[in-house]
């Protein structure tokens, strides 16, 4: 007995060591684990260019600093008096209600007329939507008009290989199956036959002249506001689109359309009249008690 309480010590120092042992090789194991997966290249089925990187990139380092701009030269920038149009209440409330009317006949058109548009409106329309908001007054757009045949068509391709692709393997099934009532797939004749193609891209960062780079806030959110004013503008004149987020086709009409680095596609529309034979889905849009909340 003796003897067994004198080895009783040894026995749990051993047995200490065996599991601090095991311990530390199942850490081992969990770590060597997680960086056999951070090494995999993903392969998502959206479109990296489409994440959203408001905020100011960890890459902005001291080493980075020099490469860019310091904006304290525009804090002296003067202000001015504002003074819009001011309408009766009666005045208020009839142009409200003929707003909603025109915007309540817009929809989604997969029909579009080859018939030419003047350039001079599709100008106009873009200009309405350079109007919009943004993160600091960046203004993070750029709108591409695509109208000659043979580029219209070489996007048609690009964009209907990928799509094929997000048909039948990123998308999934539901997604696919909640598409058929609205008979879509991946054919997009309307993209060789619109006069026009707009391709909206978003600048993650503006580049100067200079080289040096100017942070660009908040900018999937600013030009995402401003694709809503084109959309009212387009209505506004009587052409009709069908917004489409190409999944996957960023990279490739980036180059096709010579587009710089920093700029990423966010949306693409066929701009046009409607066909004469157009149709669309019977749908039916919720109503206001279903949408607002009043406090």
């Amino acid at each position: 007995m003796a003897v067994f309480s004198s080895l009783t010590p040894v026995f749990v120092a051993v047995l200490c060591v065996i599991i601090g042992f095991l311990f530390k090789n199942s850490q081992r194991r969990q770590t060597r684990s997680k960086q056999e997966r951070s090494d995999q290249p993903a392969r998502p089925w959206v479109d990296e260019d489409l994440q959203d990187d408001t905020e100011i990139s960890s890459k902005h380092n001291e080493e980075e600093e020099d490469d860019w701009l310091d904006t304290t030269e525009e804090e002296n920038l003067p202000h001015i008096p504002y003074t819009p149009a001011q309408y009766s209440a009666n005045e208020t409330l009839e142009r409200s209600e003929k707003f909603y009317s025109l915007m309540n006949l817009r929809r989604s058109v997969r029909f579009i007329s080859p018939e030419p548009v003047p350039k001079e409106v599709i100008d106009n329309v873009i200009r309405t939507a350079g109007t919009a908001p943004s993160g600091a007054h960046t203004e993070p757009w750029t709108f591409v008009v695509v109208s000659d045949a043979d580029v219209k068509h070489k996007i048609r391709e690009i964009i209907e290989e990928e799509e094929e692709i997000n048909y039948k393997q990123r998308m999934g099934d539901k997604w696919v199956h909640d598409l058929k009532k609205l008979r879509t797939n991946w054919v997009k004749e309307y993209l060789d036959v619109a006069p026009y193609l707009i391709l909206v891209f978003k600048q993650t960062c503006g580049v100067l002249p200079s080289g040096k780079k100017k942070t660009h806030y908040y900018n999937e959110i600013s030009v995402s506001i401003s694709c809503g004013i084109l959309l009212a503008a387009l209505q506004n004149v009587g052409l009709v689109t069908v917004t489409t987020t190409p999944l996957n086709c960023s990279p490739q009409l980036r180059s096709l359309l010579q587009q710089p680095a920093n700029e990423k596609l966010l949306m693409l529309l066929p701009v046009g009249y409607p066909a004469s034979d157009a149709k669309v889905p019977d749908l039916k849009r919720k109503d206001l008690n279903d949408i607002m909340v009043t406090v």
